[in-house]
C-alpha cells in the first residue's frame, strides 16, 4: 500500500479535531466508556463541519491475501487523519502500535491517539506521523 504525503493544511485539521476533543472532555470529564466519547466526538465534529467516517473499515492485505473483514478505525477525518480513541487508565505501547499499523494499512500519514480517561486531556493525546 502506497502511503500518501501529508497534505497542506493537515496540521490545522488536527488542531480542529483536538479542539473538538477538548470540548467533549471539558463537558463529560473522565471515567466513561470509549463508545460514549466516540458518539459525542462525532457529534461535535459534525457540528464543526468536519467530514468523517466512524468505524471505517480497512482491509488487511498480506502478500496476495486480502482479508475483507479488516480492521475498524474509530474515526477517519477528511480522509486524512486517523483517530484512535481510548478510555483507559494509561496509554500502552500496544495502543501506539495499533495506531501505527492502522496508518500503514490505510495508507495515511497522520494519526491521533486520544485517551479520554485522564484528568487533563492534553496528557492523553499523542500524535503520530509516518
Amino acid at each position: 500500500m502506497k502511503i500518501e504525503a501529508i497534505q497542506p493544511g493537515v496540521d490545522e485539521l488536527a488542531k480542529g479535531i483536538v479542539e473538538c476533543a477538548f470540548k467533549v472532555h471539558r463537558q463529560l470529564g473522565a471515567g466513561l466508556l470509549e463508545s460514549v466519547y466516540e458518539i459525542c466526538l462525532c457529534y461535535k465534529l459534525r457540528k464543526a463541519g468536519f467530514r468523517f467516517v466512524s468505524q471505517a473499515t480497512v482491509p488487511v492485505v498480506y502478500d496476495a491475501l486480502r482479508i475483507g473483514t479488516g480492521l475498524r478505525l474509530n474515526l477517519l477525518i477528511e480522509d486524512q487523519v486517523i483517530i484512535e480513541l481510548k478510555a483507559v487508565e494509561e496509554l500502552l505501547p500496544v495502543h501506539q502500535a495499533q495506531l501505527l499499523t492502522y496508518l500503514k494499512l490505510a495508507g495515511k500519514r497522520l494519526g491521533l491517539l486520544i485517551n479520554f480517561n485522564t484528568p487533563l486531556l492534553k496528557d492523553g493525546i499523542r500524535r503520530f506521523a509516518l
